[in-house]
C-alpha cells in the first residue's frame, strides 16, 4: 500500500512478466515426449518409411511436444497464446490417435478397450523411456504366446482371442494407451490455463493494471 492507502504497482499482481517456461516438469510434456519417441520407433518398424502416413504420424507426435513447450514459453507475455498452443498440441495428439486406430483397423487388428488389463498394466509401469515401453511390449507378446500355447483350456473362453497378439497389435495399443494419458493430462492443463486466463487476464491486462496503479503512486 502507498501512503494514500492504494495498493502499489509492485504489489498488484506480482511481476509484469511472471515466471514462465518450466515445461520439462509438466507431466503432459513428459508423456507427450515419450509418445513422440515411441511413435518414431513404431513408424520405423511398421509403417512404410517413404509413405505420407509415416511423415504425418511423426510430425503429429512432434507437434504435440513442441507446442506444449512453446505454449509454456509464451505464457509469460500471452496467456491467450499459451492456451492456443496447448490446444494445438492436444489436437495434434488427437490426430495421432486416429492414425494409430486406422493402423489397427486397416490390418484387422483389435483395438483394446479401456477395460483391457494390459492398458492398466502399462500405466502402472509408469515408463519413462522408449526402452521401458519396448521391454513391456516384448514381455506382453511373450506372455500372450505362452498363455495361448500352454493354457489350452482357456481357448474355449469367449474372451480368448483366436490367435495370440502380434507385436504390431501390442505396440499400437501401447501407443494409444500412452496417448490416452497424455490427452487426459492436456485436457486438465487446458482447463487450468483457461481458468487462469479468465481470472488474471493476459499481458495487456497486467500492463494496464500496473500503469493504472503507478498513476496513483505518482
Amino acid at each position: 500500500m502507498n501512503k494514500e492507502g492504494h495498493p502499489s504497482a509492485a504489489a498488484a499482481d506480482g511481476p509484469l512478466v511472471p515466471k514462465h517456461g518450466g515445461y520439462r516438469k509438466l507431466k503432459s510434456f513428459q508423456i507427450a515426449q515419450l509418445v513422440y519417441d515411441v511413435t518414431i520407433r513404431f513408424c520405423d518398424r511398421y509403417v512404410e518409411l517413404r509413405s505420407r502416413t509415416h511423415d504425418q504420424m511423426v510430425q503429429a507426435a512432434r507437434s504435440g511436444v513442441q507446442n506444449i513447450a512453446e505454449g509454456s514459453q509464451a505464457s509469460g507475455t500471452s496467456k491467450k497464446m499459451e492456451l492456443k498452443l496447448t490446444n494445438v498440441a492436444r489436437a495434434s495428439l488427437e490426430e495421432l490417435r486416429l492414425d494409430y486406430e486406422d493402423f489397427l483397423r486397416h490390418r484387422n487388428l483389435p483395438l483394446w478397450p479401456k477395460s483391457d488389463p494390459r492398458r492398466q498394466a502399462l500405466i502402472n509401469l509408469r515408463p519413462r523411456s522408449v526402452k521401458d515401453v519396448a521391454r513391456w511390449i516384448s514381455k506382453t507378446h511373450k506372455d500372450a504366446h505362452l498363455g495361448f500355447e500352454n493354457h489350452s483350456t482357456m481357448l474355449n473362453s469367449p474372451s480368448t482371442p483366436s490367435t495370440p497378439s502380434t507385436y504390431q497389435e501390442i505396440a499400437a495399443n501401447a501407443a494409444l494407451t500412452l496417448l490416452a494419458v497424455a490427452t487426459a493430462l492436456l485436457d486438465r492443463l487446458l482447463a487450468a490455463q483457461a481458468t487462469a486466463f479468465e481470472k488474471e487476464g493476459g499481458f495487456t491486462e497486467r500492463l494496464f493494471r500496473t500503469r493504472h496503479l503507478r498513476r496513483w503512486e505518482s
